[in-house]
């Protein structure tokens, strides 16, 4: 539910059963072109929102690359733009997180864009307003498997994943695919959970890992593992893949809301970006064992905080998305990229 915020309160969200149909703060609805019924037209960046508005915010907290978040909260950016965030750790399926946030049951979330597609295809009123950075995933081999840099050097070998429908997987199976390796028959991905990746590649069961970070990082430099690629290979250095995913219907309704949290987001992605130190000691309260804060500054600056599309950039980068996954057999053959990417991108700047 989105409410102004009352002095003194800082109470959780109201029931999720009404959060949908939450009206307009006084405050906020002159934004709106309520008479029209039409929501209010982007506008050039954020300013800070008249009234305090309370929001619910899904994300991973056991995600390095997700830091800026938590860096939005403790650095006071959220509240500059007069907003109360609460931050709820999402550990769900990603299909029960989008309908969560289509639902009402949570305002926005951030996640990995390869792993929302599919879903959104299938209809979930929930809009992509930003990309938040590039990096942090990785395809690793075991030394002496015969595997190199070289993708082709795959063909006939067994890759670990934590589930099918991975977004690793789905980009390691883009990439492949574009360096003439078919996915589905050159290769065999095995499912293991992440902790026992070590032990599989130690076995034999497997020759090569596809994973995030910071593990991912963690196990190269620990196995001492060849770094066949990573998800900033080629032209995709450029593109961002993970995401903020904002409700449809208040994007529809408040769309000063959805901008102020899309902006809150940006300028938190921009000072990690320009502080690694800084989101690394702030991530540490959430970071899983075994992680430095050494360690973590480290593999931020291994990704592109300072990448963030969005309106037409982001747009593109989503429509170049879905014609990769329609390579792979993710996205139905029937399903046109543009007009999807038009249909999930939620456009709240203007330009």
């Amino acid at each position: 539910m989105i409410q102004p915020h009352q002095p003194g309160r800082r109470s959780l969200l109201a029931a999720s059963a009404a959060l949908a149909a939450a009206p307009l703060t006084p405050a906020t609805a002159q934004h709106a072109h309520a008479n029209h019924g039409e929501p209010a037209p982007p506008i050039s960046r954020a300013s800070p929102l008249p009234e305090r508005v309370k929001l619910k915010l899904a994300w991973n907290a056991t995600a390095l690359c997700t830091s800026p978040i938590a860096v939005a909260e403790r650095e006071g950016i959220f509240a500059r733009y007069n907003l109360d965030v609460e931050l709820v750790n999402f550990g769900a399926s990603t299909e029960a997180l989008l309908e969560a946030i289509a639902t009402g049951h949570a305002d926005a979330g951030v996640g990995m864009a390869l792993r929302w597609l599919k879903p959104l295809e299938q209809g979930f009123d929930v809009r992509i307003t930003a990309g938040t950075h590039g990096g942090c995933m990785r395809l690793l081999a075991g030394r002496g498997t015969g595997i190199t840099d070289d993708l082709a050097s795959l063909r006939g070998k067994t890759i670990a994943v934590t589930d099918m429908a991975a977004p690793d997987k789905n980009f390691f199976s883009i990439l492949l695919a574009r360096h003439g390796v078919n996915p589905e028959r050159d290769v065999t991905w095995k499912v293991f959970p992440a902790n026992v990746f070590e032990l599989a590649l130690s076995r034999g069961e497997v020759q090569a890992i596809a994973l995030g970070d910071p593990l991912a990082w963690q196990f190269r430099r620990r196995l001492d593992l060849v770094e066949i690629s990573t998800n900033l290979h080629e032209d995709y250095a450029h593109r961002a893949c993970c995401v903020l995913g904002v409700r449809g219907s208040l994007l529809r309704s408040n769309r000063p809301v959805a901008a102020a949290l899309t902006q809150a987001l940006l300028d938190a992605q921009q000072l990690v970006n320009g502080n690694h130190d800084l989101a690394a000691r702030t991530f540490a309260a959430y970071a899983p064992g075994g992680v430095s804060v050494a360690e973590m500054s480290e593999i931020l600056q291994s990704h592109t905080h300072g990448h963030s599309p969005v309106g037409t950039e982001l747009r593109d980068e989503l429509q170049a998305y879905i014609t990769d996954l329609k390579r792979i057999n993710v996205i139905r053959a029937n399903t046109d990229p543009a007009r999807m990417a038009d249909r999930i991108t939620g456009t709240v700047f203007a330009g």
